[in-house]
């Protein structure tokens, strides 16, 4: 199935939309996985809300016919990614790939020659598609205080080409 998907910059009258994908991606990819605290769907839907309303400045969307389907973070001043959500419905239909690479390529754009992000150890399906688009393993680390429930989690690592030229106005 080809799908007319578009890649752009989020906006502010759709952060609820945005943390609403990111909430229903989270409770099927990633809640099987969690326990204790960090399975509380009430403190996940703010902390995803939080996230979006806080970062939207570097917040893309993929859109399929004018409707947001998923959506990529970056962190400000770093090659690093702490968001990507697919609507679930449209997983694996190249969705994350094409955020992933037009993240990555404008992070290239600003001189990264590497760019890093975490997922949850036991979320093979996350990890795998990672390493399919060239990230390697870098660690395995706890997530969580110590003397309470923690999680594993995997940090990745992709190098780039980062464009060391002006960029000239095209005109």
């Amino acid at each position: 199935m080809s799908l007319n998907l578009t890649i752009r910059k989020a906006y502010p009258e759709e952060i609820d939309t945005l943390a609403d994908i990111a909430f229903v991606a989270w409770e099927r990819d990633l809640l099987p996985f969690l326990n204790g605290a960090a399975a509380s769907r009430h403190a996940e839907q703010e902390r995803l809300t939080a996230a979006v309303r806080d970062g939207l400045d570097r917040v893309i969307v993929a859109e399929v016919n004018s409707v947001a389907v998923g959506w990529c973070q970056r962190i400000r001043g770093r090659a690093y990614i702490p968001f990507l959500f697919v609507t679930p419905l449209l997983q694996n239909q190249g969705v994350g790939t094409a955020l992933l690479r037009r993240m990555e390529s404008l992070l290239e754009l600003e001189g990264a020659d590497r760019i890093q992000l975490d997922t949850l150890a036991d979320n093979v399906r996350a990890v795998n598609f990672y390493q399919h688009q060239g990230y390697q393993i870098l660690a395995l680390k706890s997530d969580g205080q110590h003397g309470r429930e923690t999680q594993m989690s995997v940090r990745l690592e992709k190098r780039l080409d980062p464009w060391r030229g002006p960029i000239d106005d095209i005109g």
